[in-house]
């Protein structure tokens, strides 16, 4: 069995995950849906709403990670600001068995979200059903719903208000490392904006 050639696979995941990124920047779709999304977030947390995170797996993750950016910090000390991750295993095993798999966000977004809150939902495919009830259910409380999502956007992009999707790749993985990018995008324009609306 020949070695494996560590150098050249470091080069082509490197090589994908910029030419991602390249996309992504070359997309004026895109880049208007998170200007847009940067907006909701600021103009939500300004006004003393809150944000709610949920996906799955990786996505999952990625959606505490997103909440604790908010709630601690990014870059710049300041207030911690309103932020709750759909992420409790408790909470997640006893919906699951009790009722659904299905129902595990969508009874978070019914128990904390309020009109003027904005659900952020991450879901690569677009279709994950827990994901897709969460942001039904945010929409019929008068939340903001933002979506990353890629390939297609599946169901997820018509239900949501705001819709990130990130360009074709030919790997879910590559899809999510453009959603953590946009997150920090995110948390770095909201950051920003509120620190400048309290100057």
């Amino acid at each position: 069995m020949a070695p494996v050639d560590f150098a050249q696979l470091i080069r082509k995941e490197l090589g994908e995950a910029r030419d991602s990124l390249d996309r992504l920047l070359d997309d004026p779709v895109v880049l208007c849906a998170v200007d847009a999304a940067c907006r909701r977030l600021v103009q939500a947390l300004r006004t003393g709403r809150k944000v709610l995170a949920c996906g799955n797996g990786g996505s999952m993750s990625q959606a505490m990670h997103f909440a604790a950016e908010l709630t601690g910090r990014y870059r710049d000390s300041r207030q911690p600001l309103a932020a709750i991750p759909l992420a409790d295993p408790v909470h997640l095993s006893c919906v699951g068995n009790d009722y659904s798999f299905s129902d595990t966000f969508s009874r978070q977004v019914r128990a904390f979200g309020a009109r003027g809150d904005v659900l952020l939902a991450l879901s690569t495919s677009g279709n994950s059903p827990n994901v897709l009830a969460a942001a039904r259910t945010a929409r019929g409380a008068g939340m903001c719903v933002i979506a990353l999502t890629g390939r297609g956007g599946g169901a997820l992009g018509p239900a949501a208000d705001i819709e990130i999707r990130v360009p074709e790749s030919r790997y879910a993985d590559r899809a999510q490392e453009m959603h953590l990018v946009i997150l920090h995008v995110l948390t770095a324009a909201t950051e920003t904006g509120l620190a400048l609306e309290n100057d």
